[in-house]
């Protein structure tokens, strides 16, 4: 149990820290979204890409006033979902209806208060959660459908040079495939903060979390993959070669690797459901500077890297995105709700030795799905 006067000095000590805090690059994902009263909003992404910085530029920029708090704080080790009535008298005395609940997952039962707050109409609420805990499909089954997600990836390469204040030029962007768009690593270009990222996220936001003992095969599996970005995998194949027991065993470590933000995977293009779910998929990174650091591979391919930003831009905007293959390759089919919207074929060096083959990839793709245009 936490007093009332406690949980109060306690939000204003963390509201002056964040007032403090330099707000970073402006990051503009939210620009053309304002809170709903009737819905959480929920700021999901991986470890380390700016969930709590876009916090302080909302509070900064838009709420100044919304009672925040962060529930890691050791202060507040032992906060009981009892305590949620102290906020709320707090929130009453102050006339404030905007909360801002930064990693509110380590209390238990949290959601049944968010949810007495939307109920009321009256409330902005905004939500951010650290996936070694609670991932944001969960933080959504637990308000069921009372809420509003955005994905927040780590930088483009547009916010790349306006954070570095570079210039697009064709060796900046060989340098954003070598260094990632990780703010902190930006900052400091220090690997290990890349290995470290990449060991956590194995192992405390999958393997402890998920009760996974064979942890040097979910590590290997990982290692693997990226290794290999942009070329397509099979959970049987990938069984084989790494000596996983089970090829159910891969696919559920493949799942969990995708709930964690770590990797993404693309299925082959079919109207068949089935064949989508049997084939291949060719996996991507959250971010090349991961590859270059945690890679077991020791050539500069500039070109599954490329592909692999490409595939970024893509899917920060589009949730439904596909390769081709049938005599031929095309990278990327991609969707929106209205139906398809583009044919990608990546390339980073084009010359007469592949330019038929790229051509002809982005031909049959165009002709199998009747599109007039492609790129």
């Amino acid at each position: 149990m936490i007093s009332k006067d406690l949980l109060n000095e306690v939000a204003q000590s963390q509201k002056g820290n964040l007032q403090n805090r330099p707000l970073g690059l402006l990051r503009k994902e939210l620009d053309d979204f304002s809170l709903i009263k009737s819905h959480a909003l929920i700021i999901s992404g991986i470890r380390r890409c700016g969930k709590s910085t876009l916090l302080v530029q909302l509070l900064e920029n838009q709420y100044p006033d919304a009672f925040y708090l962060n529930f890691e704080d050791p202060r507040l080790y032992g906060f009981a979902v009892e305590d949620f009535q102290k906020i709320e008298k707090i929130l009453a005395e102050q006339g404030q209806t905007s909360l801002f609940l930064d990693e509110v997952q380590v209390v238990e039962g949290w959601e049944r208060f968010v949810r007495q707050k939307l109920d009321q109409e009256n409330s902005n609420i905004v939500i951010t959660g650290s996936n070694a805990s609670l991932l944001s499909k969960e933080l959504g089954t637990k308000l069921t459908g009372r809420h509003v997600t955005r994905e927040l990836f780590p930088f483009s390469y547009r916010q790349f040079c306006e954070f570095k204040k570079l210039p697009n030029t064709k060796d900046i962007t060989l340098e954003y495939l070598t260094s990632g768009g990780f703010p902190e690593y930006l900052k400091s270009g220090r690997a290990e903060l890349l290995h470290q990222l990449f060991d956590d996220l194995l192992l405390r936001d999958i393997a402890v979390r998920y009760g996974i003992r064979d942890v040097k095969s979910l590590q290997n599996l990982a290692i693997y993959l990226i290794s290999n970005v942009a070329k397509p995998v099979s959970g049987n194949n990938l069984r084989k070669v790494l000596e996983i027991k089970a090829t159910s065993t891969v696919m559920e470590y493949f799942s969990y690797l995708e709930e964690s933000w770590l990797f993404f995977f693309v299925s082959k293009f079919s109207f068949s459901q089935r064949k989508q779910l049997v084939n291949a998929k060719k996996v991507y990174s959250i971010d090349t500077g991961l590859v270059t650091n945690n890679t077991r591979s020791f050539s500069d391919d500039h070109g599954r890297r490329f592909e692999n930003m490409v595939f970024l831009h893509f899917r920060r905007k589009y949730q439904e995105i596909y390769y081709f293959s049938e005599k031929h390759e095309c990278d990327f089919v991609v969707f929106d709700r209205n139906g398809l919207v583009e044919l990608v074929q990546v390339c980073y060096d084009l010359n007469t030795e592949n330019l038929k083959r790229e051509l002809n990839g982005l031909w049959e793709a165009m002709k199998f799905l009747i599109k007039k245009k492609g790129c």
